[in-house]
């Protein structure tokens, strides 16, 4: 069998709070949670698992590849939800969305810090 992903812990300061927040944007599935998780499961199967550390989070990156209409929708709740946002990781250009790779993307901060991406094409 080759090597796939399948599940990664995201560090939140409330596991409810930012669970609901990549559910309501990214129209993801919630899956059974257990003990310390509050956990989603994306299309693919990989499993997104919510957690509160008891110590101070780390900004992490996550990457999500979505299709045009769902960046649609996901960047006109960001926008009506007053969310900050960019077109380039270096936060440069606010307010803004970029057009690489032939496709669109976004950067914007979840509920914990973390930098998250939305893209609507594959890098390579």
């Amino acid at each position: 069998m080759p090597a796939t992903f399948n599940h990664t812990i995201i560090a939140a300061r409330d596991r409810n709070e930012s669970a609901r927040f990549f559910r309501e944007l990214l129209e993801i599935q919630e899956a059974p949670s257990w003990g310390v998780f509050t956990n989603l499961q994306l299309h693919d199967g990989v499993l997104l698992q919510f957690a509160e550390p008891p110590v101070e989070i780390q900004m992490q990156h996550y990457a999500f590849l979505i299709d045009d209409e769902l960046f649609d929708r996901a960047y006109e709740r960001l926008s009506d939800r007053g969310i900050e946002h960019w077109a380039d990781p270096q936060m440069r250009r606010p307010g803004e969305i970029n057009d690489e790779h032939g496709g669109r993307g976004v950067y914007f901060k979840d509920p914990a810090g973390h930098a998250i991406e939305l893209i609507t094409r594959p890098y390579l």
